[in-house]
């Protein structure tokens, strides 16, 4: 993302100056705390009173919240980019970190309010988020990016399908399924652009030779074959005509991210993270194509590979460069940073262990449980100075 316009006229605390201010903040810290306490409600040492299950508790709480947060911070801080305009802040912005609160405050609180005001009170954020970044889009006239915003509506459909199928039939797997479904094709879709992008800028000015292809059929027939194989994993996980979806889509995006020359940017971390995070995703695909062929695969480690692996590197590479860029700070990766990469690459890849040897279950998520939130609560001591403080001026 490049800079965004200035807002001449606000005066305020600087971390509402921005969307990816308190949403990178917020969303960090919720990340941490839902796995540290997600660990001992596993080995049931805590009890939940809520609305879900504990299992859902901790899909909800990561997707709805975590995922949430960061999508929104992202989006309000591209979106002004894409359109020309001035970005959301102050009170407006202050209105919408209110509503993802209250979303947290209500799951919380299910036990005492009912799944139905839950549902009404989780799901207005993500419906505000929707409203006013269409009005941005639209306003602007910016209608390539419409498709974003259809992603962004599957994502709140999938919340609300979320809170009634956990009421009626006492479980969420589809709504689960959808989130991260939609979670993935933004990844797609959104890292499709900036990869190739930021990694052709860093490669021309420091090291000159291949560059990333262009956007070219096959990028399209990538995006066409993600979509297709996560309709038929929505629709029939197990199915065989799912599995060679599944494995058409690893397979094609595999080939797509190696031709975005990675394998060129090992001297800048803040480059080459983005690759690593890439890679799981059509790591994602041939894992849960191996679910659906062989039983003795378990889903979960194609779930994960999506969830804590492309998700969580992702999410976390997206959220310093955009700090360090928007911030003023240099676009490096000091030490503190490439080891909150270490982190949530660490976690990813005990995460996905843990559903392929599950004999070794336990130690294994502690262990990647403990790496996830040493990454997000590192983020928070490295970036959140930055991220509560104006804007640094060099020199």
């Amino acid at each position: 993302m490049t800079p965004v316009p200035r807002v001449a006229a606000f005066t305020g605390p600087a971390v509402l100056s921005y969307g990816f201010r308190p949403f990178f903040l917020v969303g960090a810290l919720w990340a941490g705390l839902t796995v540290l306490l997600w660990l001992p409600v596993y080995e049931g040492r805590i009890g939940l009173d809520g609305v879900f299950t504990p299992t859902d508790w901790h899909a909800h709480e990561l997707l709805f919240g975590y995922v949430a947060a960061v999508v929104t911070g992202f989006l309000l801080t591209a979106i002004p980019n894409w359109t020309g305009r001035l970005p959301l802040a102050g009170l407006p912005l202050l209105v919408l970190v209110l509503a993802w609160l209250a979303g947290r405050l209500a799951v919380a609180a299910g036990g005492l309010l009912g799944w139905g005001l839950v549902a009404v009170i989780d799901s207005a954020f993500l419906l505000l988020v929707l409203a006013a970044a269409g009005r941005e889009v639209i306003a602007g006239r910016n209608w390539r990016n419409l498709r974003v915003l259809v992603i962004l509506a599957v994502f709140a459909l999938a919340n609300l399908v979320f809170h009634v199928e956990a009421h009626l039939w006492g479980g969420a797997m589809l709504g689960r399924r959808l989130a991260l479904a939609a979670v993935v094709m933004l990844i797609v879709l959104i890292g499709g652009r900036i990869i190739p992008s930021f990694t052709r800028n860093w490669l021309v000015r420091e090291n000159p030779g291949r560059l990333p292809a262009p956007f070219d059929r096959l990028d399209a027939v990538a995006i066409g074959l993600a979509v297709a194989a996560l309709a038929a994993w929505l629709a029939a996980p197990d199915a065989v005509v799912t599995a060679v979806l599944l494995i058409g889509a690893g397979l094609v995006h595999a080939v797509r991210l190696a031709r975005w020359a990675g394998d060129r940017t090992g001297r800048d971390a803040l480059v080459l993270i983005l690759h690593l995070g890439y890679a799981f995703v059509p790591l994602g695909f041939l894992l849960l194509a191996a679910a659906a062929l062989w039983p003795v695969v378990p889903e979960a480690a194609g779930i994960h590979a999506w969830s804590v692996g492309a998700v969580g590197v992702m999410t976390l590479a997206v959220m310093t460069r955009a700090t360090r860029g928007h911030t003023g700070h240099a676009l490096e990766a000091p030490p503190s940073t490439r080891l909150v990469y270490g982190a949530v690459l660490a976690a990813a890849a005990l995460r996905i262990a843990a559903g392929l040897l599950p004999e070794m279950a336990t130690p294994l998520l502690w262990a990647a449980g403990l790496a996830w939130v040493a990454a997000f609560w590192g983020f928070c001591l490295v970036y959140g100075p930055l991220l509560v403080r104006p804007r640094h001026k060099a020199g």
